[in-house]
């Protein structure tokens, strides 16, 4: 308030006071958005991806956003490119990436609010995409805004590029082939990955690596058929036994992946992301309610908690199926037996070589008078990590400082996603910028934002875009 002693010393920063003074038109446009039933895995859904993306240009070009497009000449579905060149001439250009295409509802009958009607409750959002990702693309619309009202600039300080895919939360089948296609378009110095979580509001983090992922399906094969176990078990292999010894045989007692090769090129996080690893607030038993409420804590050795989900590859059963299931007894040899596995990847590993390394595993293990085959799900997603003295990395930290008023520190996530395609291909740093939160229900019912975080994060990004062509010159590395 003008003429009070405290804010005339303590003025409210120019980028937060044009983020407040945009915070409802933003909010408005944002449930407009979500109101859009963008489900890109589902085949009934593509016309409401195409709107979603139809949605998100025109808002780009109410924002007074020169060059704006919708790449739909397929095979993925329509995503959203658009450009805004500074006027300064030596300015950085930064590529923003984010997704449109939201997760399926199913079951639909434990959302508390209708998926697709977006609900505020207080300072939540409830809708799908509230939080991954549409709220989070919206955030930078709203901070391009503040960023130009706050300096008074008719271009942004750095050359904007935004490109938001349709078809992340099927795995982004079809991204490498869209970038090389755009490449030109592409072009850039840096990329902000908007995508990820702070650990928690009251610890916020910036993240600096995703994991990756490859998944498969082991498939041991005895007979033609199932036999009765009297007139067989005993003389012929049984594939599910078989394969209980095989899955047995895939961690040792200290909880090591035992592929052959799994950890020779694992690279380790910097002392200074430990540090800040064990310095965050950690509840064991917060832990195990959110982790489906788990019994207990478990995994490989010599790591904490975090560190294991963060920084450490890991190899779960995700389902594991052999003869008979249903009610009551059948006494049978199966004649098969499947088992559905998943490796998160940190960097220095590959989902190719990890396909090697389970093929050697697999084949050590099938007894004689059985045959194995596996089958891979897709390429897999390599992991990203980008060095956490880059100067962009301490210029996200520095801009979420100032918006939270609080210490930043540093986390990675346990998920995966197209950083890594992102980088090898426009070969340049990807950082992240996200202010989703951990507990925000994203692929699950009652999906939702804080609305306080969006803004706090639009005031942030405000900064950086006014920040960081300064700081990529200096080559200031993070406090």
């Amino acid at each position: 308030m003008s003429g009070d002693p405290e804010n005339s010393e303590h003025p409210e920063p120019p980028e937060r006071a044009a983020t407040t003074a945009r915070a409802d038109e933003f909010l408005a446009g944002l449930r407009d958005w979500l109101a859009i039933p963008s489900i890109g895995v589902d085949p009934a859904h593509p016309g409401d991806v195409a709107r979603s993306a139809a949605w998100l240009a025109e808002a780009r070009r109410a924002d007074g956003w020169p060059d704006v497009r919708v790449w739909d000449e397929g095979p993925a579905p329509p995503a959203v490119y658009a450009h805004w060149p500074s006027a300064d001439p030596d300015a950085p250009v930064v590529l923003v990436y984010g997704h449109h295409d939201v997760q399926p509802v199913d079951p639909v009958e434990r959302w508390t609010r209708p998926p697709f009607e977006p609900t505020l409750v207080g300072e939540e959002l409830f809708g799908r995409g509230a939080s991954d990702d549409k709220g989070q693309v919206a955030m930078h619309l709203l901070g391009v805004r503040a960023h130009l009202a706050a300096t008074g600039r008719t271009t942004p300080a750095v050359t904007l590029k935004l490109f938001v895919e349709g078809e992340e939360e099927g795995g982004s089948p079809h991204i490498a082939r869209t970038l090389a296609d755009h490449g030109p378009e592409l072009d850039c110095d840096l990329v902000v990955f908007t995508d990820t979580p702070l650990y928690s509001r009251e610890a916020p983090t910036v993240c600096t690596g995703q994991r990756g992922v490859y998944g498969a399906e082991v498939v041991l094969t005895g007979g033609a058929t199932d036999v009765h176990s009297g007139r067989a078990g005993g003389s012929i292999p049984n594939p599910a036994t078989a394969l209980a010894r095989l899955v047995a045989a895939l961690h040792d007692e200290d909880g090591r992946v035992q592929l052959p090769g799994f950890y020779d090129h694992v690279v380790l996080p910097t002392d200074v992301e430990r540090a800040d690893y064990a310095s965050l607030p950690f509840d064991e038993q917060v832990w195990l309610t959110n982790s489906g409420r788990a019994r207990g804590l478990s995994g490989e050795s010599g790591w904490s908690t975090l560190e294991r989900v963060w920084v450490r590859p890991t190899a779960e059963v995700n389902g594991l199926v052999a003869g008979y299931t249903g009610p009551g007894l059948k006494t049978v040899v199966p004649a098969d037996a499947r088992v559905k596995l998943s490796f998160r990847l940190v960097p220095g590993q590959r989902p190719e070589h990890v396909a090697e390394a389970l093929r050697e595993f697999v084949d050590a293990h099938t007894p004689e008078g059985l045959r194995a085959e596996i089958v891979s799900r897709g390429d897999g997603v390599p992991p990203y990590a980008v060095d956490v003295a880059h100067p962009a990395v301490g210029a996200v930290r520095d801009a979420l400082e100032g918006a939270f008023g609080k210490p930043v520190r540093f986390s990675r996530t346990g998920g995966s996603g197209p950083a890594a395609v992102l980088h090898e291909t426009l070969r340049v740093p990807v950082v992240y910028f996200g202010v989703a939160l951990p507990d925000d229900n994203i692929h699950a019912p009652d999906e939702r934002v804080v609305v306080p975080l969006l803004l706090s994060g639009a005031e942030a990004l405000a900064v950086l875009w006014r920040t960081l062509p300064e700081r990529l010159a200096s080559g200031e590395p993070p406090a």
